[in-house]
């Protein structure tokens, strides 16, 4: 299933590709996975990228751009290879004992950037801050199903959990199972009970977390305001980048790790800089002031091309982006009202006239070629008509006023722009209001805004992360579920899902669920995404995936 899903995706875009960019192919072809190589001296890379990070923490925030530096810093147990088949990396083997018991031995002899050594006791402290409740991360959807981590030895570990649960490989290779050094984990622990006054140790902390009686929801609330700076300010993984420097705003600088298991990569640093701005991003990299830019316009690709020293690198993701309602607000509350403005979406205007046709309309919030996808609940069609009906129906025909919301993103702001004037239609007097990326997620996180414009990267592959984090209840908020949609009937579909081990049973299951979400309209799929982002002729090497994850290992300045 996993291989079909990328293989419809690549044919599904590969005319578009063609007609657009045939630099992104042979950018994919010329650099492939990277591979353990001897060091060389690379200088510095410089990467332009439209938003700041929100953390360093991999187990703090969930959002792309912070994903794709913490991915060169942090490595996973397992990860995926092109085709999404499960790989080994910081796990050498695993195997599942029962329905509820995973085992996974350890590669040996992996240290950390501060020295220390990975092992059982490091994929056990990790785990268990994850679902510690004074974390309270965003990431905890991902492995609340986790009842317990033992160190059966130095080098094995065994994960129960609480019920049967499919797709937990398939979450251990996201960004937030990035494994953090144990030293750097106890030391936050440290500081945030002793800033808190808490009166107690670290190892007295943990014995009340492992023994989870009395007393421990109390301990957790205490020090919960204080964790998490030691890692976001001390990012310490296995990972070939360690983290050398952060000005917010401007940049973060990351320095090879001389010491990587697989063998250092040939750079000698690599400089994520923050350029808001696409114009800005376009003439650093045309200046060379800048190597890659992350992200830009599709009108912009001609421009790319025609530059006799860029080259386009777009391939296709597992992101889809779409227009979500806060269904807790009136009168978006009302489906009726969500239905009519979905129906006054032309959702095919919006991909050719502001995208390029870079990508194709989605069917639902299940992209084509995974477990779930059925093109027989298609999204509302464009029919003005029927959205007055509905709208009538509703008694709003008179309209209403209500604001919209997205991040600086040029491409979403024209669509906040064009959904701004497709509402007109329905009496719908809307305001657009652009806000910076971490303020912007706050924004759409509080439950205070009516419409917002978002994208959803699936870094598992799996259809529990396509739904779940969006729609289930409880992950309203910054849990990733911003349009606060709460349906009882949809919740144990996504509960079932998770427990089903059988890939046909599993599949109907997420059908059902795609066709409550398309008749309740918490929100308007409009584009399965192309990531698009570009690079200078003297880099060699650059590989990005599937997962919108950039691999540097490889990578080489030529003069």
């Amino acid at each position: 299933m996993k291989y079909i899903m990328k293989f419809t995706l690549l044919m599904g875009l590969v005319m578009v590709l063609s007609a657009c960019s045939d630099d992104s192919e042979v950018a994919k072809e010329g650099a492939g996975k990277a591979e353990a190589g001897e060091a060389e001296a690379g200088g510095d890379l410089v990467i332009s990228t439209g938003n700041d990070i929100v953390s360093l923490d991999p187990h703090a925030s969930n959002e792309l751009y912070s994903d794709q530096v913490r991915n060169t810093i942090y490595e996973g147990l397992v990860t995926q290879d092109e085709n999404f088949e499960i790989e080994p990396l910081l796990a050498e083997d695993w195997e599942q004992v029962d329905d509820l018991t995973w085992q996974f031995e350890l590669r040996e002899g992996v240290p950390f950037h501060d020295g220390s050594e990975f092992n059982a006791e490091v994929v056990k402290a990790n785990l268990d801050r994850l679902t510690d409740p004074a974390v309270a991360s965003p990431r905890l959807s991902l492995f609340e199903m986790i009842s317990e981590v033992e160190v059966l030895d130095e080098y094995t570990v065994e994960i129960t959990t609480e019920y049967p649960f499919a797709p937990l490989l398939n979450h251990l290779t996201h960004d937030g199972g990035g494994m953090i050094s144990k030293e750097v984990i106890d030391e936050d622990y440290r500081q945030a009970i002793e800033n808190s006054g808490a009166g107690y140790s670290v190892e007295e902390y943990y014995a009340l977390r492992e023994d989870g009686g009395e007393g421990f929801e109390e301990a957790a609330d205490e020090i919960s305001e204080e964790l998490g700076s030691v890692v976001d300010q001390n990012p310490v993984g296995t990972n070939y980048a360690k983290f050398e420097s952060r000005t917010p705003g401007e940049s973060i600088v990351l320095a090879k790790n001389e010491d990587y298991w697989q063998g250092p990569m040939h750079l000698d640093t690599i400089t994520f800089k923050i350029v808001a701005e696409t114009g800005a991003r376009m003439a650093e990299l045309e200046t060379g002031t800048s190597h890659v830019i992350f992200g830009y316009d599709s009108s912009n690709v001609e421009r790319i091309e025609n530059h006799p020293e860029t080259e386009a690198y777009n391939n296709s993701s597992v992101a889809i982006n779409f227009i979500g309602f806060n269904t807790q607000k009136e009168p978006l509350d009302d489906v009726r009202v969500r239905q009519a403005i979905s129906h006054a979406v032309d959702r095919d205007e919006i991909m050719a006239g502001i995208y390029n046709d870079m990508g194709r309309v989605p069917d639902g919030p299940l992209i084509e070629g995974m477990a779930g996808h059925t093109a027989d609940n298609a999204e509302f069609e464009y029919d003005l008509e029927e959205a007055q009906r509905l709208m009538e129906e509703a008694g709003h025909e008179d309209g209403f006023e209500l604001s919209i919301i997205t991040n600086d993103a040029p491409e979403r702001v024209d669509t906040a722009i064009y959904l701004q004037e497709a509402l007109a239609h329905l009496n719908i007097n809307a305001t657009v209001e652009q806000i910076e990326w971490g303020t912007y997620l706050e924004e759409a996180s509080s439950g205070e805004h009516d419409i917002f414009l978002l994208g959803w990267p699936n870094f598992t592959g799996d259809p529990d992360q396509a739904l779940w984090p969006l729609f289930h209840s409880s992950m309203h908020g910054a849990g990733g579920n911003r349009t606060f949609y709460d349906n009882p009937e949809l919740d144990a579909l996504l509960e079932a899902g998770r427990a089903e081990s059988d890939e046909e049973a599993r599949a109907e299951i997420y059908e059902e669920a795609q066709a409550i979400l398309v008749e309740d309209a918490p929100a308007i799929y409009f584009n399965e995404s192309i990531s698009m982002n570009a690079y200078r002729s003297e880099v060699e090497g650059l590989y990005i995936d599937d997962f919108i994850k950039p691999d540097f290992r490889n990578v080489t300045l030529t003069e």
